[in-house]
């Protein structure tokens, strides 16, 4: 409970030592020592860290190459051909899918657009995409960039579910209000699991079914939400959701991404089709005709790049291994400590934009004190080896990521942001 909270290292070291799930930091590869300052790294939300089992796989399949050659895609230990497959208990885990529901292929925005191409279907009528005000910039690109294919002005075609306030936070009854406005000609919500300049956690739930109510077909970003926040695809239902695995997932810059398409969308009309589409068991016939596989599989158009999902599949494997329920429980207390910490240190100051009834792992925190230089203030915690990230106009976001950072870890970044203020204080 927040009010059992202390501000004090010997406070932090006691939760961590009762952490249930603390060995996996050692499991994982921190930035180095700088200027006589530990790493902190509160980035997770951008690049998770690297873990040895990444490294570990990797190397295991530099070497089936080398040794096993072409034939690794049928005699190795984990053989090429259904490599994608490791992926699938993971994500389904971790996403409240089936098995069948879920696939690995390619990267987020590559996603979001075949995806697109399946079930963004405008008419002369009914052309709209829906995204969030603060939409993160390449959703909102992808977006335009269909309703311009489509024949129509994206200025016209593109529509922002507008938050509330300086803070951003959205509410649902404001997307309701805009269906109801505009639903007629709504042909798409597009919209994230846990807003990126925020860290709002959304009611995604609430949004799919405001898309069926409505006859709108309903695509979920859950860039910032695996990994982080509980989730449960097969029972929401959207028509589609896609998610990168570099973040949370800790599977390195660029890693293949991951999808999700419900069962009740097993047709292939809808699908973009390519030879890694087709039925295994037919795939290698060299047929003409198109034999479709079965699932989300259906949406696989080309062999994986199998260097880069390895890490992929190693990083599921933590989280299976750790328990999602667990992490999340940690990444609660995590979070709340950090902004326990914020507002008892530094009221006045600095406040987080991050609604407290709607977050994961992340906290937007905003300098308030007009003294202060908050672009400044970012720059002396990166010399201070401080690893969290700057968005513009004013925003610093930190994210403890339970499989890898400590209560320690929390405290020590108030500690350092303390001596920055006070650093400015005194130069003031």
């Amino acid at each position: 409970m927040t009010e059992a909270f202390q501000d004090s290292l010997a406070f932090a070291e006691r939760l961590d030592a009762a952490d249930p799930v603390s060995e996996f930091r050692q499991r994982f590869n921190f930035p180095s020592w700088r200027r006589n300052f530990s790493p902190v790294y509160l980035c997770g939300n951008s690049l998770g860290l690297q873990s040895d089992l990444a490294r570990q796989y990797v190397e295991q399949e530099l070497d089936n190459w080398a040794d096993f050659a072409v034939d690794g895609h049928f005699h190795s230990e984990r053989p090429w051909m259904s490599y994608h497959r490791q992926a699938a208990r993971g994500f389904a885990e971790l996403t409240g899918a089936k098995t069948s529901e879920v696939i690995a292929m390619n990267t987020l925005t590559v996603n979001l657009h075949l995806m697109m191409a399946g079930f963004y279907r405008p008419t002369r009528d009914r052309y709209r995409i829906v995204v969030e005000e603060k939409a993160f910039p390449s959703d909102r690109y992808a977006a335009a960039s269909q309703v311009r294919l489509a024949g129509f002005d994206p200025d016209d075609g593109v529509l922002e579910w507008r938050a509330r306030g300086l803070d951003g936070e959205l509410f649902i009854e404001d997307l309701e209000s805009l269906l109801k406005e505009h639903g007629h000609g709504i042909a798409l919500l597009l919209l994230p699991g846990v807003q990126y300049y925020t860290g709002q956690v959304l009611d995604m739930g609430a949004i799919c079914e405001l898309g069926r109510m409505h006859g709108v077909a309903v695509g979920l970003d859950l860039a910032h939400a695996i990994g982080n926040v509980d989730l449960n695809l097969h029972d929401w239902s959207p028509d589609f959701a896609c998610w990168c695995t570099y973040k949370y997932l800790n599977a390195g810059p660029g890693a293949i991404a991951g999808a999700f398409v419900p069962e009740r969308h097993s047709s292939s009309d809808q699908a973009l089709h390519g030879w890694w589409g087709n039925a295994e068991k037919t795939r290698f016939r060299m047929a003409p005709e198109f034999d479709p596989a079965e699932g989300a599989e259906l949406w696989q158009m080309s062999n994986p790049p199998i260097l880069s999902l390895a890490p992929v599949i190693a990083s599921l494997e933590l989280f299976l291994e750790a328990g999602f329920d667990r992490l999340r429980e940690k990444s609660v207390q995590l979070t709340a400590y950090l902004e326990w910490l914020i507002r008892t240190k530094f009221s006045g100051q600095i406040v987080s934009i991050t609604p407290a009834d709607s977050r994961g792992c992340q906290s937007s925190l905003k300098v308030i004190d007009p003294a202060l230089d908050a672009r400044a203030v970012f720059d002396r915690l990166c010399e201070m080896n401080v690893t969290g990230d700057w968005r513009e106009p004013d925003v610093i976001r930190v994210a403890p990521a339970p499989l890898y950072n400590s209560f320690t870890d929390v405290y020590e970044f108030a500690s350092r942001l303390e001596q920055v203020l006070g650093e400015m204080s005194e130069a003031a």
